[in-house]
């Protein structure tokens, strides 16, 4: 994927086309509105009933020393208390801020001499300011995360899950059991953050294991790990996007995260999180603008890479690539998710045209990009230039 389309026999059949799937209501659709708003409303709950699992399950541990590290971190679990109480007052910040950019400069801190009681109290307080920031925020507002801008409900859910895992950690430390979670309240955030996880039938098992916690039906715990906010979807695929770490991840041979159908990462993958994760340490890391991971729904399995080689340039031009698992290829995984990331790249206003090169002798990618939409602009010596503009 790293080297261009025209560098993989990606083998596809002709399929019918495709969309990027549906687009979010627009402000004037009131029953869409109304929609959301119930959602939204759930997702407060959510909120409400996270803070008051992990706030019994840290007052039962309340009596003892907090200043011994939490299980798996290096963080004591008085600093862990304190985190979670940052994470309520932060997500909440980014709603009532509209902030489009970074974190709200702000942090929260216990004075010295703050008990564990105290900490819970903290925690109890601050999930609360989430939960009414979630109840509060109109539709249609997004504020900037760094695994990808979001709504009410994406905030909640990560609010719900730092809570979740961060109690684990705090109430392990302490040598308690950890079946203390909801599992109807995993799985409703395993649903949103978590979509390229497969499912089991434990979800707070499966939590644990997508964060890192905990080993899963003989599967080692992910060495890298991280939710997806907003990834791209479509019909039949979900895109992530490879951020730094999971880039180092995958070129060092590891999985990035994901479940892979066999015979991925394909190589072309790895090279693309190398180039992702020395971009990021040269100070050059664009997000959004790099490899995202293809992962089938139906299983939740990834089946190859797609993306772009760079961000748009100063006439809104930017390259595109993909790479697909040899056993996944014939299935128009390539041309979906292609369809896909150029719906994605034409919401953005820098970008005005798609580029992709494709080697004169790769039949199979040359049907890809056309049946993506794109046309030929252009021969070269070696390979053909099509391109797809904003219309």
């Amino acid at each position: 994927m790293a080297t261009g389309a025209g560098t993989q026999d990606i083998g596809e059949r002709d399929t019918p086309a495709r969309d990027a799937g549906p687009q979010p209501a627009g402000p004037g659709d009131v029953h869409a509105r109304d929609a959301w708003a119930r959602d939204r409303d759930a997702w407060a709950r959510d909120v409400d009933e996270t803070v008051a699992v992990t706030v019994r399950a840290l007052r039962a541990v309340a009596d003892r020393d907090w200043s011994g590290p939490a299980a798996g971190l290096e963080w004591s679990c008085h600093e862990t208390a304190v985190h979670m109480a940052g994470d309520f007052v932060g997500y909440a910040a980014q709603l009532t801020g509209r902030v489009t950019d970074t974190y709200v400069p702000l942090d929260v801190v216990a004075p010295p001499g703050t008990d564990p009681a105290g900490l819970v109290r903290v925690v109890e307080a601050t999930g609360g300011l989430l939960s009414a920031a979630v109840r509060t925020t109109p539709a249609g507002v997004r504020a900037w995360h760094p695994c990808g801008a979001t709504g009410a409900d994406g905030f909640a859910a990560m609010g719900v899950v730092e809570a979740l895992v961060h109690t684990h950690d705090i109430v392990r430390a302490h040598g308690l059991p950890d079946r203390w979670a909801p599992a109807e309240l995993s799985a409703r955030v395993l649903d949103r953050l978590f979509p390229h996880v497969p499912r089991t039938g434990d979800p707070w098992r499966t939590l644990l294991w997508a964060t890192g916690r905990a080993d899963l039906d003989g599967a080692p715990r992910p060495a890298v790990w991280r939710w997806y906010g907003e990834p791209v979807r479509s019909a039949r695929l979900l895109l992530c996007e490879v951020s730094p770490n999971v880039g180092a991840d995958l070129h060092d041979g590891g999985d990035g995260g994901f479940t892979w159908t066999d015979g991925g990462p394909p190589e072309g993958t790895r090279i693309a999180g190398r180039l992702v994760a020395e971009a990021h340490a040269a100070g050059a890391y664009r997000p959004g603008w790099g490899p995202y991971v293809i992962v089938r729904a139906a299983d939740r399995r990834a089946v190859g890479a797609v993306g772009f080689h760079a961000a748009p340039d100063a006439d809104g031009l930017a390259e595109v690539g993909y790479d697909v698992v040899e056993g996944a290829r014939g299935n128009g995984y390539a041309t979906e998710a292609l369809r896909a990331l150029a719906g994605w790249a034409f919401a953005h206003p820098a970008t005005a045209v798609l580029r992709a090169v494709v080697d004169h002798g790769n039949a199979p990618s040359h049907r890809v990009v056309a049946r993506a939409g794109f046309t030929r602009a252009r021969e070269g010596e070696d390979a053909a230039v099509y391109e797809l503009r904003r219309t």
